[in-house]
């Protein structure tokens, strides 16, 4: 059976929503002015309480600042994310694929943005934020290294003095209408996969690039001893996954024989999108397994094996 991507009408919805926030939140801010220099927040990723959505956008993704303000990127999800700028904040129409290497995983360019590359290093909860000053006027594009091209923000600089079109409460609440709608996309891509698995075929996750969902579909399968379950990664655009029974520490190296598995120690290895992993139980028992990427955000599963 051929699955097709999870990104329709809910995208098309959230989309709208999102276009329509300027408009709802405009009349209130438009005569702010600079008193000095001020720091903006912008947040970096979301997610639902349980983590099992996690949202691929900056929040939000379009801020107009003063000469020589500071923006202050907090990371707001367990996610990890980037704020990374090439050449002094240019447009780009790619940037690398994201591989861990050092240059993409560490701070780079210092706190005063201007010519040439600036990156915050890998942010989520447990490194908070990063800041930047801006005393040039100009328009600075970022990207999340993590998540490539789509997840990308503008920042806007304008002569000191001028008046600010939004304040930071307008922009809060541009963040939070926009955080809520990634949610309820992603709990319909979660939605669907479920519908569309079975005990012998669980999606590991779901992503459309704008957000990702931390979960096996299902997460709970029931089978006899000798059937074949089929993990697929199949509802995914840029997230890899694992499928990982017993204590296996490396992600990204395959563990284990998946034709003959009576329990132990058995792994997928790196799953990247459109991967697939079969694994045939001969054992009669229940073996919980997790992603090695994911587990922290709740991505666990459990095969119950009958006679």
């Amino acid at each position: 059976m051929k699955t097709r991507m999870l990104n329709r009408p809910a995208g098309a919805a959230l989309a709208l929503a999102v276009l329509l926030v300027p408009t709802a939140i405009g009349a209130t801010a438009a005569t702010a002015q600079a008193v000095g220099t001020q720091n903006w927040t912008v947040l970096v990723g979301n997610q639902t309480s349980d983590m099992a959505v996690q949202g691929e956008r900056f929040l939000p993704g379009d801020v107009t600042i003063d000469q020589n303000d500071t923006v202050t990127w907090r990371a707001n999800s367990a996610e990890i994310h980037t704020v990374t700028f090439f050449d002094g904040g240019a447009v780009q129409t790619s940037v690398p694929q994201f591989t861990g290497d050092p240059s993409q995983v560490s701070p780079a360019g210092g706190d005063t943005m201007g010519a040439g590359y600036f990156n915050s290093g890998l942010l989520a909860i447990g490194v908070p934020s990063y800041t930047l000053h801006f005393p040039t006027v100009g328009t600075y594009t970022y990207y999340c290294l993590v998540h490539g091209i789509m997840m990308r923000g503008v920042v806007h600089v304008q002569a000191a003095g001028m008046a600010y079109p939004y304040s930071q409460a307008d922009y809060h609440a541009q963040a939070a209408f926009e955080a809520h709608a990634l949610n309820d996309h992603g709990r319909a891509q979660m939605a669907r996969a479920t519908a569309a698995s079975g005990n012998h075929r669980v999606f590991t996750g779901t992503d459309d690039l704008m957000v990702m969902t931390m979960r096996f579909s299902r997460h709970k399968v029931v089978i006899h001893k000798g059937d074949t379950v089929r993990f697929l990664n199949t509802m995914s655009m840029g997230a890899p996954h694992t499928v990982t029974f017993g204590k296996v520490g490396d992600p990204f190296t395959p563990v284990g024989n998946p034709d003959n598995f009576k329990g132990g120690k058995l792994s997928s290895g790196f799953m990247p999108p459109q991967a697939k992993f079969k694994v045939t139980f001969n054992k009669v028992g229940k073996f919980h397994y997790v992603c090695l990427l994911h587990s922290e955000m709740g991505m666990k599963g459990v095969v119950v094996v009958k006679p």
